[in-house]
């Protein structure tokens, strides 16, 4: 408690921190934040022109899945790669100042799910244009998987760093990592298609299918997530907090040595 006391005392530190990326991220650009709306909306476009016609599915009904696909998987492998290089790159300010590590962690975190948050608003546009059914309640389901979105990535960024500073081919191993992730997921490969090769195990014990149900569920079918949904996502809560903190307590006065 006296870590997370220490936290919330750096809080005008860590949150400038946060403000500052975003400004850096749309600096001297002429659309600035749209770009977080247009970049997973080109990349939905071409990727459901050529999936659509390979899968035999419908573009109108595919595009939605893909979109919602990117824009947690553009957060999830953003809080990946920066996590891992999270104290690396804040290397001056750990040297400086006797803050929790945690924040520079969570500086990165909430600057993604600001980016996120926009880019959703581009699903939200796109489900209303060609799926205006599935407006209703659940969409407020949003407001919950934002904060179960903060606090899984937030850990997980934090146990990365703690490695990957004392081990440094750690974050070139990671994009190894995030590419078999990916195949073995739910992220542009409709669930049934898993479902129906018996591969149901990739799809109910993997946590990225059930954090990816909480906005799919909400806005692409009109229904609030699963219980199962909400049950496995605070398990991996629980699970990376837990590996953050074993992490931290072993290797938070070490880390100015890897340095």
């Amino acid at each position: 408690m006296g870590y997370v006391r220490d936290i919330l005392a750096a809080r005008y530190f860590w949150w400038h921190l946060a403000l500052s990326d975003l400004r850096s991220r749309w600096r001297r650009s002429s659309l600035g934040i749209l770009w977080s709306m247009l970049q997973p909306l080109g990349i939905t476009i071409l990727i459901s022109i050529v999936f659509s016609r390979l899968l035999n599915v419908s573009f109108l009904e595919y595009a939605p899945y893909v979109l919602s696909g990117i824009i947690f998987w553009d957060f999830f492998a953003s809080n990946v790669s920066g996590g891992a290089l999270a104290f690396v790159q804040n290397e001056p300010y750990i040297k400086q100042c006797r803050h929790p590590l945690a924040i520079y962690t969570l500086r990165a975190v909430l600057a993604n799910l600001v980016v996120t948050t926009v880019a959703t608003l581009s699903l939200v546009i796109v489900v209303l244009v060609l799926k205006p059914e599935t407006l209703g309640w659940a969409w407020l389901g949003w407001l919950i998987a934002a904060p179960i979105l903060l606090f899984t990535a937030w850990p997980l960024a934090t146990a990365l760093a703690y490695v990957s500073v004392r081990f440094r081919d750690v974050p070139h191993a990671l994009g190894l990592a995030m590419q078999s992730l990916w195949f073995i997921s739910p992220v542009y490969f409709d669930v049934k298609m898993f479902r129906s090769a018996g591969l149901d195990g990739l799809v109910d014990y993997n946590p990225i299918y059930h954090l990816l149900e909480l906005t799919r569920a909400p806005f692409l079918r009109g229904e609030w997530p699963s219980l199962a949904n909400y049950c496995v996502s605070l398990a991996t809560i629980a699970g990376l907090a837990t590996l953050a903190i074993v992490l931290g307590r072993r290797m938070e006065r070490r880390v100015l040595f890897y340095l």
